[in-house]
C-alpha cells in the first residue's frame, strides 16, 4: 500500500439517534455532552447532523437538563432528619419487560422515598467515609470499593440471580449530600449485559428473593472521572437502596413480538450511544452487537411469516443506524476489517445511505483497493456532491493512485451533474517555467553596456 498509514485517525460524526428516541433516550446520562466525540471538524463526514435526541444514552446525548436540586423548607428539623431531596434530572433508562405496556410509564419524580418504613440512619445521614469504614457492611468486592448492609432479609438459603438471568429490582439512588439521582420501582435488566452500571449488576447477584439493602459503591464502580451530566459529578460514590422483586431467565428475544424487540434493540442501542460518548468504545461495540441480535423479524423456526410490513421496514431503519454506529465504534478501536464488513451490511440493507458509501470508500483505500474505492466515493458524491469530506478522500485518492507524482488539486467548487466523469473537479497545477527570465537576462546585457560606454567617456577625458 501507499505511503498513507491505514491507522490514521478515522474522524467519526456523532452516532446516530431518532426522533422517537427523544424522550425515552439517555436516562441512563444527564445527556448532551458531545465532547467525548471530538470537535466540529472542518471537513465533516457525510449526512453528519447532531443526533436528534443531542447523545446517545448511550448519543447518545439528549437536551442538557438543570441539575440544581430542590431542596426542601430549612430549620433545623431538616438538617436532623436530612429529608431526600430531589433532581429535576431522573436519568436511567428503565430496561422493562417489553410485554408488559402498561408498566412502561413515565418515572415518578417525587422525592418522596420508595422505601418509607426502611430509613436507618445509613441512608439518612451518615458520611460515605464512615460508610466504608464501618464493620457492620458485607464487601461484595475485595477492594472494599463495593459494599451492602442487609435491612430485611429472606430465606438465606435461597437462590440468588446469576449471570445471564433478567432480574426485577426496585431501587433509589443518592449522592451523599442525599440528593436523589435515580430512582425506579421497578428496574428490569439483564446482568452481564451492560443495561446499567457495574455496582447494580454486582449486588444483585449477592441478594436472595424479597431482600431489602442498602449498597454503597465507589465511583469506579458507578460513573467514574466522567461522572454523570448533570446530575453526578466526576469520581461521585453512590448510596443504593434496593429490594430484589423477581429474577428469572433471560426471554428469547425470537419468541417476542416484533415490536418488543423494537423496544429493546433500542434500548441497548441507546445504551451503546452512552457508551460511545463516554469513549468507552468495546462497551458502546458490545452494546451495538447485541442490538442487533434483537432486532430481527426472524422467528424462532427461522420464518418471517405474518411480520407486518411496516414492522419489518422499521426493523430494518433500526438495523442501519445500529450498523453505521458499530462502524463508528469499531474504527475507534482501530478494527478496520470489522468496519469494512459492518459498511459492507448497511449498503445491502440501504444501498444509497452515504455514510455507510464514504466509510466503505475510505476504507478500501485505505487497504489500497483504489479502483472499488473510487466507484464508492464517486456514487456517495453523486448523492452529496456538496459534503467536503467526500472531495478531500477523493482528492486523497487520486493523490494515492498518482503514487505522488503530478498530484491534482481538488476544487471545492459546487458539483452540479457528476456521472463517471470526475474530470470538472480536477484542476491542474500551473506549471513554473524553466530556466533564467529574457527580461533577467537583458537587463544584465544593459548594465554592463552602460559601464563599457562609461568606462570609454572618462578614458577619454583624462
Amino acid at each position: 500500500m501507499e505511503t498513507e498509514s491505514r491507522s490514521e485517525e478515522h474522524k467519526e460524526p456523532p452516532v446516530e439517534t431518532s426522533e422517537p428516541d427523544r424522550r425515552q433516550t439517555t436516562r441512563e446520562r444527564g445527556d448532551c455532552s458531545e465532547a467525548p466525540c471530538g470537535s466540529t471538524e472542518e471537513a465533516r463526514e457525510p449526512s453528519e447532523r447532531e443526533p436528534e435526541s443531542c447523545a446517545a444514552e448511550g448519543n447518545p446525548a439528549g437536551t442538557k437538563c438543570p441539575c440544581d436540586p430542590e431542596t426542601e423548607g430549612g430549620g433545623s428539623g431538616w438538617k436532623e432528619a436530612r429529608k431526600l431531596r430531589k433532581t429535576n434530572s431522573w436519568k436511567m433508562v428503565r430496561f422493562q419487560d417489553p410485554s408488559e405496556e402498561h408498566d412502561v410509564v413515565e418515572r415518578d419524580s417525587s422525592a418522596e422515598s420508595l422505601f418509607p418504613d426502611q430509613a436507618p440512619k445509613e441512608w439518612t445521614s451518615s458520611t460515605f467515609e464512615e460508610l466504608f469504614a464501618a464493620e457492620e457492611w458485607q464487601d461484595i468486592t475485595e477492594n472494599r470499593l463495593l459494599r451492602k448492609k442487609v435491612l430485611e432479609s429472606s430465606d438465606p438459603s435461597g437462590p440468588s440471580p446469576s449471570w445471564g438471568q433478567e432480574v426485577t429490582v426496585k431501587m433509589q439512588c443518592v449522592l451523599e449530600d442525599r440528593t436523589v439521582v435515580e430512582k425506579d420501582s421497578k428496574l428490569v435488566f439483564v446482568i452481564g449485559e451492560g443495561d446499567v452500571n457495574q455496582a447494580l449488576e454486582e449486588c444483585v447477584m449477592s441478594m436472595q428473593m424479597g431482600e431489602v439493602s442498602l449498597l454503597l459503591a465507589d465511583s469506579q464502580y458507578a460513573y467514574g472521572l466522567l461522572g454523570r451530566e448533570p446530575d453526578v459529578p466526576a469520581w461521585a460514590p453512590l448510596l443504593y437502596q434496593l429490594q430484589l422483586l423477581d429474577f428469572r431467565d433471560k426471554p428469547d428475544p425470537l419468541t417476542l413480538p416484533v415490536a418488543d424487540r423494537i423496544r429493546i434493540g433500542n434500548q441497548k442501542r441507546e445504551r451503546g450511544n452512552f457508551h460511545f460518548q463516554r469513549e468507552e468504545y468495546s462497551l458502546a461495540a458490545r452494546a451495538y452487537s447485541m442490538a442487533l441480535s434483537v432486532l430481527t423479524t426472524r422467528s424462532g423456526d427461522g420464518g418471517d411469516d405474518g411480520v407486518k410490513v411496516d414492522e419489518e421496514e422499521e426493523v430494518r431503519e433500526y438495523r442501519v443506524k445500529c450498523l453505521n454506529n458499530l462502524a463508528a465504534a469499531q474504527l475507534k478501536l482501530e478494527q478496520y476489517e470489522e468496519a469494512l464488513g459492518t459498511s459492507r451490511d448497511v449498503l445491502t440493507l440501504e444501498q444509497n445511505n452515504v455514510k455507510a458509501l464514504f466509510r466503505t470508500g475510505k476504507l478500501l483505500s485505505d487497504k489500497g483497493e483504489y479502483k472499488e474505492a473510487m466507484e464508492v466515493l464517486k456514487k456517495a458524491l453523486k448523492l452529496e456532491p456538496t459534503t467536503k469530506a467526500i472531495h478531500a478522500e477523493l482528492s486523497k485518492l487520486v493523490r494515492r493512485q498518482l503514487g505522488g507524482k503530478d498530484v491534482q488539486e481538488w476544487s471545492s467548487k459546487q458539483a452540479e451533474v457528476l456521472g463517471d466523469n470526475i474530470a470538472p473537479f480536477l484542476v491542474p497545477k500551473k506549471k513554473e517555467p524553466a530556466g533564467i527570465s529574457w527580461k533577467f537576462i537583458l537587463g544584465a546585457l544593459l548594465v554592463a553596456l552602460g559601464s563599457l560606454v562609461t568606462s570609454v567617456i572618462l578614458t577619454a577625458r583624462n
